[in-house]
């Protein structure tokens, strides 16, 4: 009889799910925040009508690995090539710094860890999920002001794939070195031999799908072979290789991403992803997180995570921004304009919650930092902009 009892349990999660990510869009803030909300809810940290189940764990596994295909999928590898040694150079300082401050932060915090114990893993994660960015919100504010395809918009839309790429990379490595029977150069090899297995099999895989998508265009086989090849690298980065199974389904994505069906694939994927899979996951976080530990010092820790999150992104990115030759008020945009973070940053957290690198406690400053990066971006970004006395922005075709 308990088996019956998933099937109330979903149907109260995309309900709850669906209705607090309404509200969050009314208030400008991203759905998922509404989603996340909605879990701590229904959750037993409150009401108490959903809990946390193996079968529950497994969807919101899935529900991660389909957000990460779709992100690889939405990938435009020639804006990537077109803008990428300025965007490559602001992504890697994007990471870099909040890495180092993140770290550095959650040490003065609790106290100097040694290398390679526990807490400095920990220490080290916390500056892992600084390094995500999520420009969704940065996107729509972009557009409303008529300014996405200038060059300050078309460096953060880069950077922040280029970003994504590195971040997943170094939560992959973190990941890696929390294993006591691993070492860092076992790591980096596995790491390098995955990603160059991944540039053989990508290649070849490419073409197939290119001459099955050319003989059977639009066809329901395409989505379907592209949802399975998904999952398949999935499991061989985590079987073989020993690397998080997002980052198999990302580059899943990133190699589907240049056939002329991969906007069909993305959109048969969405609609599980939205539908079910992507509540169930954002759900769990909320779900996860629990608000009967929460003391005066994890409140004040995250406060000081938000403010440690949003000024690293803006230090990191616009000083590179500053080198490339970019003028003080169009660095400080590209600044601002990656300091958002969204489902990445849920998404790392995620890992590290289930890798023992953090506290479900810690749900807590991430989502915070979500809700003030998305209300703050917006508004930062048109005063920034309302500065040009007229467009100094180079349209591109």
């Amino acid at each position: 009889m308990e088996n019956y009892l998933v099937l109330k349990d979903l149907a109260i999660i995309i309900i709850a799910a669906k209705l607090f990510g309404i509200v969050s869009r009314k208030f400008k803030a991203p759905q998922v925040v509404g989603e996340i909300i909605a879990g701590l809810i229904i959750g037993p940290s409150i009401l108490g009508w959903v809990n946390q189940s193996d079968f529950l764990f497994q969807m919101a596994e899935i529900g991660v690995i389909l957000l990460m295909f779709s992100a690889g999928l939405e990938t435009d590898l020639k804006d990537l090539v077109k803008t990428g040694p300025i965007a490559t150079l602001i992504a890697c300082a994007g990471v870099f710094i909040p890495l180092v401050i993140g770290a550095l932060y959650y040490m003065l915090y609790y106290g100097m860890a040694p290398w390679g114990s526990l807490e400095f893993y920990k220490a080290v994660f916390v500056g892992t999920i600084l390094t995500a960015t999520s420009v969704s919100i940065t996107v729509e504010s972009l557009k409303e002001m008529g300014k996405l395809k200038g060059k300050v918009g078309t460096t953060i839309l880069s950077a922040a794939i280029i970003d994504d790429v590195i971040g997943i990379i170094v939560l992959t490595f973190v990941i890696g070195l929390k294993n006591p029977e691993s070492n860092p150069v076992s790591v980096i090899i596995n790491t390098v031999l995955f990603f160059i297995t991944a540039l053989v099999v990508g290649f070849i895989s490419y073409k197939l799908f290119k001459y099955v998508d050319k003989r059977y265009p639009h066809t329901r086989r395409i989505p379907i072979a592209g949802l399975a090849y998904c999952f398949l690298m999935s499991y061989v980065a985590e079987r073989y290789f020993g690397i998080a199974d997002i980052t198999g389904a990302y580059v899943a994505g990133i190699i589907l991403c240049s056939i002329n069906d991969s906007s069909y694939i993305e959109r048969k994927v969405d609609i599980n992803s939205y539908m079910l899979f992507g509540p169930v996951f954002f759900a769990s976080i909320g779900l996860k997180t629990s608000v009967d530990n929460i003391t005066g010092s994890i409140l004040l820790f995250s406060l000081g995570f938000v403010v440690v999150g949003l000024i690293s992104k803006i230090i990191g990115c616009g000083l590179m921004a500053k080198i490339c030759k970019f003028n003080g008020n169009d660095s400080l945009k590209i600044g601002v304009g990656m300091m958002t973070r969204g489902e990445v940053a849920l998404i790392v957290s995620q890992k590290g919650l289930s890798a023992g690198l953090l506290e479900p406690v810690y749900f807590t400053s991430v989502i915070l930092l979500i809700i003030v990066s998305s209300i703050a971006t917006p508004i930062i970004l048109k005063i920034l902009y309302s500065r040009d006395k007229e467009p100094k922005e180079v349209q591109t075709a």
